[in-house]
């Protein structure tokens, strides 16, 4: 590691620091990049879960979690769930599914996934 960079790491805050983590992490779990993700295409996500939200709808109930990988984020959503075991914000996960845009927001509805734990 040269002079350079142990500068540089030096003036990065604790945030920047945990993102450099998951990124490396997502990127060797097996995950796109999610700033890159394109509209109707499948794509493999990984990242920790940020926030779980159960927006107000009447009709049909829909759990939505936000997960970023250190450099961008996109929504995971699954139709008629209100809870889902183990989804909680701090999870690491991978995700797979069909990417769509929805308000300007990557999102992927009802994905496959698994919890991947943290090492």
């Amino acid at each position: 590691m040269s002079l350079r960079s142990r500068l540089h790491d030096l003036g990065k805050t604790p945030v920047e620091h945990q993102a450099d983590a998951l990124r490396t992490q997502s990127e060797t779990e097996g995950g796109d990049d999610l700033t890159a993700l394109a509209p109707r295409h499948l794509a493999v996500v990984c990242g920790t879960v940020r926030t779980v939200t159960l927006p107000p709808r009447r009709s049909v109930p829909a759990l939505v979690a936000e997960v970023w990988d250190g450099n961008g984020s996109v929504n995971l959503v699954w139709i008629g769930r209100r809870s889902i075991a183990g989804i909680e914000p701090g999870v690491f996960l991978r995700a797979r599914g069909r990417v769509a845009e929805v308000r300007g927001m990557p999102t992927i509805f009802n994905p496959s996934y698994e919890i991947v734990p943290t090492t």
